[in-house]
């Protein structure tokens, strides 16, 4: 730290924060994932085998963002299947904005980490090279500037190992995110089509049914 100057501080800050960010964010996305297929085959094989049961079943998961993307529409009173989608999209948005939480701290310890770096090293330079005097070139007089300016570089080399651990993990988060959008896609719009053949079953029978009140109507007159 002594070494490397003022700028390893706040590198030391954007280590830490980087870390806790990361570990958080591995902490989430191993629970989400170790509970997501399960969560996802039992909502569907109910909706496929007994509708009546589906809200129920997705109450239950509402503590995973999954189960509380689906339970989205099915919470609403007998709703259309315009408002059906709706409610799934507007359901979808929200939890896979929640999902990216903390991407943008670790976009900025990305961005920043490396500035740092390059500015305690130009500082580290400025100061050993603000010691030499014209006079003093060719003499042991500069026999320390080459030590100085290598211990200037070693912030250099802290802000980019920051920067690169970060953008690592950063990217395998984003690789999970980018995968779960489309498993939300691909199970909303399975939930989706089972629903509207529900809904037209039901309005096929509401149709039955009020076909034949009007004509028991008819013969009773």
């Amino acid at each position: 730290m002594q070494k490397g100057g003022l700028a390893m501080w706040p590198l030391l800050f954007l280590s830490v924060l980087a870390l806790s960010t990361i570990i958080e964010r591995f902490w989430f996305w191993a629970r989400f994932l170790l509970r997501e297929g399960q969560i996802l085959n039992r909502i569907m094989d109910t909706a496929q085998r007994n509708w009546d049961l589906v809200p129920k079943m997705a109450r239950e998961s509402r503590d995973h963002p999954l189960g509380n993307y689906l339970y989205a529409p099915l919470k609403l009173a007998h709703p259309d299947p315009e408002a059906f989608h709706l409610a799934l999209e507007s359901a979808a948005d929200n939890e896979l904005a929640l999902m990216r939480r903390g991407d943008k701290i670790l976009e900025a310890i990305i961005a920043l980490s490396p500035l740092l770096g390059l500015l305690g090293t130009v500082l580290g330079l400025i100061g050993s090279l603000s010691s030499i005097q014209i006079s003093d070139l060719g003499t042991e007089s500069t026999a320390g500037v080459t030590l100085g300016i290598g211990e200037a570089l070693i912030s250099t080399a802290a802000g980019l190992i920051v920067a690169i651990i970060s953008l690592v993990f950063y990217r395998i988060f984003q690789a999970l995110w980018f995968n779960q959008v489309r498993v939300f896609r691909k199970t909303g719009s399975e939930l989706e089509v089972i629903y509207r053949q529900k809904w037209l079953e039901i309005e096929d029978d509401r149709y039955r049914i009020n076909t034949d009140l009007e004509s028991s109507e008819m013969a009773d007159h």
